[in-house]
């Protein structure tokens, strides 16, 4: 009988053992040894990559802070020839995992109830979060507080996807997402916006 060899103990396994305990389980979970029995290594490998556990929970912050905040505001900032464009540009961010990973936005959201600091810098997030978004409808001409009404619509409209865990089929909400950009804009996409944006997100 072959035996399969043992996961790696790199810092990336590591941090993807306290990635599925922390989405799966909450923070609570995160602890040295439950990982190291998840990755199937004895315990002192830790400290070869982490100082201690807060040193790992930082490292899960950071990771969320460059995934999701930095990706989102990346792409409102991505090139785009109307607000039709920009919006689309952000919806990537809602059905490419790769860009935005709603189940860590969650996981730290609930985290951060009972956790001040961390707290703290979910709302930094979120504030830089709705601030990309009112940038870019700045861009195109909608007024201060108009940027302002609709970033937030459309921010809250996202974290109520998240908070209340909606699952909805794939292509369902491909498919309402020319809608959502015409109800968050006040702009109805063109066939070619559309089949721009579907061309990215083949079903």
């Amino acid at each position: 009988m072959t035996i399969a060899p043992k996961p790696s103990s790199t810092e990336a396994a590591w941090l993807t053992a306290a990635y599925d305990l922390l989405t799966e389980s909450g923070v609570e979970a995160v602890k040295i040894m439950p990982l190291a029995q998840k990755l199937g290594v004895a315990r002192s490998g830790f400290y070869w990559h982490f100082k201690d556990r807060e040193a790992l929970l930082e490292a899960m912050v950071r990771r969320w802070e460059e995934k999701n905040t930095g990706n989102l505001v990346a792409r409102t900032e991505a090139f785009a020839e109307s607000i039709v464009e920009a919006m689309f540009n952000l919806f990537d961010c809602w059905l490419d995992d790769a860009l935005f990973d709603a189940r860590l936005d969650l996981a730290i959201r609930n985290w951060a109830r009972n956790d001040a600091g961390l707290q703290a810098r979910l709302d930094q997030a979120d504030l830089a979060r709705q601030d990309a978004v009112a940038g870019m409808f700045l861009r195109f001409g909608y007024s201060a507080q108009q940027a302002n009404v609709r970033a937030m619509t459309v921010m809250y409209t996202q974290v109520g996807y998240i908070s209340m865990r909606i699952e909805e089929n794939p292509e369902t909400r491909l498919a309402n997402m020319p809608d959502y950009v015409e109800v968050f804009t006040g702009v109805a996409p063109s066939e070619t916006d559309i089949d721009r944006f579907m061309s990215r997100h083949p079903a």
